[in-house]
């Protein structure tokens, strides 16, 4: 299954760089408009939505928001109800799994759990 993230700090782009799944793609801010064209799980960092509008303009690009399997987040645990409410919300608006959630850019239990969501998906 295709990763698809976004990075703002680099948190993010370190945990999928942990991930024995290499299939990834990084979504471009500045040019988020690519279609991905098979199935894939979205990880997203929390940030306002001013800051994560590259991802939404990117899941209604061409075929996107139907090949979402499901979106995983990170966050800091110190904020609470907001930790990962940009997945949250991407769940909620796109009516798919919130799979998983870890802080910053996640631990080696983290990597493990979500690859067994992703595969979970897979089958």
């Amino acid at each position: 299954m295709k990763i698809v993230y976004f990075s703002v700090t680099g948190q993010t782009k370190r945990f999928v760089k942990k991930l024995s799944l290499k299939d990834t793609y990084e979504i471009d801010p500045i040019d988020p408009e690519i279609e991905v064209g098979e199935p894939f799980v979205l990880i997203v960092p929390t940030y306002e939505k001013d800051i994560t509008e590259p991802v939404t303009d990117f899941l209604y690009y061409g075929s996107n928001q139907e090949q979402l399997q499901g979106v995983a987040g990170t966050g800091n645990r110190n904020f609470a109800q907001l930790f990962v409410f940009t997945a949250k919300d991407i769940s909620k608006e796109f009516n798919v799994t919130l799979l998983y959630t870890f802080e910053f850019n996640g631990t080696t239990k983290d990597v493990t759990n979500f690859e067994k969501a992703v595969k979970k998906i897979e089958s």
